[in-house]
């Protein structure tokens, strides 16, 4: 059903993912990327700049979040200074808290039009140095201690734990680069990447080299089980056979996103066109060193909140994270797998920390007006243990 109080999406962007420390964006800092998706956003809807009274920006390793160069990039990118902006840190479903937080405040009359984001570049900001050292007291808490436990430590031990086999995760692995694959050679993400213009410098010769970034980078064509199954395991112990790979999980990528949100009756007023509407998100804790069960918890919860059953979904874009932890919720949903990234996900396309979030609305909004379809779910794990999810309906 319509109405003119739907919170309602009018722009969903981001730029192309390209793998962190080899990419064409690998020099180009988080607040540009920002800057990048702004503008296009400004340009494309053609909206008046000081209509946007707020922009929450996901991130997850910039220092201080990227709060202070992020409102820079806002004004860099021809907002004006009566247009607010923050920084939001939910580990990986950083993106989509902004967003949601955005949604909240419109529905709740505090603005009227803001800018839901997420931005990462994990080739400047990634490391051991991402997470501090824990003091004793929190080390002396166990559940606490978990929460320094690394993801794909952690993501080995549940795939032993819950028995996912090695060729399960490299098959479902192959089955994401496939319909990532298909979906780039379709042409079916090229109305939610905007260009970036960027200069490189070759390392060799110090040259620089000026080119426009066009695609997502990740995407490997020709995977197959086979092919994946060679990868070498990251976090087995020595002597036993790991689970883990590069090749089974997500990509560590460079990229950002921007959702333009307003009201229904708002978006009428100015003329602007309609992609889908957001509805209600959930968000719920679980055990630290189970983690990649979040959506197991976080997805069952949205259906409640939205009165809907999960056979009256048509899309789900649930985050890549590792292909165990996605096999394993979708799974434990009983969801049907033709419906769970039918054009890939973070394994294929990457997942910039704080962005993937923002990137999903868009991608699940375009995937379902391509089908002619209507409902979608976004979801994802979140490191130190925890699950978010969000309902959408898409515009005919």
């Amino acid at each position: 059903m319509s109405h003119p109080n739907d919170i309602v999406i009018v722009s969903a962007l981001r730029t192309p993912f390209t793998r962190a420390g080899r990419g064409p964006l690998r020099q180009v800092p988080a607040a540009n990327l920002l800057h990048a998706v702004l503008t296009a956003t400004l340009t494309r809807t053609h909206i008046n700049p000081a209509l946007i009274e707020d922009i929450a920006v996901g991130n997850v390793l910039s220092p201080g979040a990227g709060a202070t160069e992020f409102r820079a990039a806002a004004l860099a990118a021809g907002l004006p200074v009566t247009t607010a902006c923050r920084s939001v840190n939910r580990q990986c479903s950083s993106g989509l808290q902004a967003c949601v937080d955005i949604a909240l405040a419109i529905r709740a009359g505090m603005i009227d039009v803001g800018i839901g984001a997420g931005v990462e570049s994990m080739s400047m900001n990634y490391g051991p140095g991402a997470v501090g050292d824990f003091s004793e007291l929190l080390e002396n808490h166990e559940e606490a201690a978990n929460c320094r436990v690394p993801m794909g430590v952690l993501s080995e031990a549940m795939a032993k734990d819950r028995m996912i086999e090695r060729t399960i995760q490299d098959a479902f692995a192959a089955e994401s680069h496939r319909r990532a694959e298909h979906a780039q050679k379709e042409g079916w993400f090229e109305q939610e990447i905007v260009p970036v213009a960027v200069n490189i410098e070759d390392a060799k010769t110090g040259e620089v080299v000026e080119l426009e970034v066009l695609k997502d980078d990740g995407i490997r064509p020709g995977s197959t089980v086979e092919s994946l199954g060679r990868i070498r395991a990251a976090f087995a112990e020595q002597g036993e056979q790991g689970n883990i790979t590069a090749g089974n999980a997500s990509q560590v990528t460079d990229g950002a996103a921007a959702v333009l949100m307003m009201k229904r009756s708002t978006a009428e007023k100015l003329g602007q066109k309609i992609l889908g509407k957001f509805v209600c998100a959930s968000v719920v804790g679980v055990p630290p060193l189970l983690m990649g069960v979040g959506p197991e918890f976080a997805i069952p919860q949205v259906l409640k909140q939205a009165g809907i059953t999960k056979d009256e979904v048509d899309v789900f874009e649930i985050n890549e994270a590792f292909a165990s932890q996605c096999v394993w919720c979708v799974e434990q949903l009983g969801l049907d797998p033709a419906k769970v990234n039918p054009v890939g996900g973070a394994i294929a396309i990457g997942h910039p920390l704080g962005c993937t979030g923002a990137r999903q609305i868009g991608t699940i909004l375009n995937e379902l007006r391509r089908r002619k379809r209507r409902i979608g779910i976004t979801s994802m794990c979140v490191g130190t243990g925890m699950g978010m999810a969000a309902v959408f309906v898409a515009e005919e």
